[in-house]
């Protein structure tokens, strides 16, 4: 498939001092929609503004559809829709004329009753943006986006602040552009939108990428398909036998590995029919108690806390 955006040992270093970018390389091809992971200050933010054209690289180049910043800026921007993470707008404008300003800007924009419609807001055409809820406001946001006809849409955060029906709302939006050919590039906090809405994405740490592919990719190279937490009683650090508790449970068939989350013991498992009885019966030689056992599908807040060691919504 052709690329949309492809890019190749992007850096930017900000004042000779702080590296942001550490020689990204990252290709996503037309049609698809690709999600960008990271906690804040990873240089997520900053590879995006590089790639809509907002901010210059120190060194490495971008391509957008074949073509690059230097020498098509004014084409480029014909072909991008962008949703910024905090999109700010007039106050006393309506909602038709916002969407209107924002079409003045392109050659062929899409009629903005019809994006209007699409979005949920026609009821409040005539409304101040200043008046609008926060939730209101996020979809405009994103209807400004929409209403240059783009090939690209750039979207940083877009559900956030939107209620779950507003959400399922956002996502159908985004099918719809992307199953017309559409490419979209997506930044979001929440891993269960990631998990439903890419196909493929890339989890950035330290300016660098750490991990990409497919949801189930990731998923399936945590070594793992099944989380067990459960919680004991006692000392939660230390053994009998002075080892500590992480080794006792690393040990028990099936692990794949460990890790302490708000409390619980988070085991990453193959089999978990194998490893909950063990499990069950170390616990009972401890002489401990189990407060609380459940099991579930391992999931990309899973992949992305193993490989930053930090949940997204610690950072947002």
């Amino acid at each position: 498939m052709k690329l949309a955006i492809e890019c190749c040992g992007l850096r930017k270093t900000y004042e000779g001092k702080v590296e942001a970018l550490r020689g990204l390389d990252l290709e996503i091809r037309e049609g698809e929609c690709f999600g960008l992971l990271g906690p804040n200050g990873a240089g997520k933010t900053t590879a995006i503004e590089i790639l809509e054209g907002l901010l210059k690289p120190t060194s490495g180049e971008v391509r957008i559809l074949g073509h690059n910043w230097q020498n098509d800026a004014r084409e480029l921007r014909e072909w991008l829709g962008i949703s910024l993470q905090e999109t700010r707008l007039a106050d006393k404008l309506t909602v038709r004329e916002t969407i209107e300003l924002f079409a003045s800007f392109y050659r062929q924009p899409r009629p903005t009753k019809e994006v209007l419609t699409e979005l949920g807001l026609a009821e409040k055409s005539d409304a101040w943006v200043g008046r609008l809820s926060g939730g209101q406001r996020q979809r405009l946001a994103v209807a400004t986006a929409l209403v240059a006809n783009p090939r690209i849409l750039f979207l940083d955060e877009p559900t956030t602040g939107l209620d779950p029906q507003s959400r399922r709302q956002l996502w159908e939006i985004i099918r719809e552009f992307q199953g017309h050919g559409g490419t979209v590039l997506l930044t979001t906090h929440y891993m269960d939108e990631a998990e439903r809405l890419c196909d493929r994405l890339a989890i950035i740490d330290y300016g660098q990428i750490i991990a990409a592919g497919t949801p189930a990719e990731l998923i399936n190279r945590l070594g793992g398909q099944h989380v067990v937490e459960f919680a004991v009683s006692g000392n939660s650090h230390e053994t009998s036998k002075g080892g500590t508790q992480q080794e006792l449970w690393r040990v028990l068939p099936g692990v794949e590995s460990v890790r302490s989350d708000d409390g619980l013991v988070c085991l990453t498992v193959r089999q978990p029919h194998v490893t909950i009885p063990a499990l069950l019966e170390v616990v009972s030689q401890q002489g401990a108690k189990l407060l609380h056992l459940t099991t579930r599908q391992a999931s990309l807040e899973d992949v992305f806390v193993r490989l930053t060691g930090r949940h997204l919504r610690e950072e947002s």
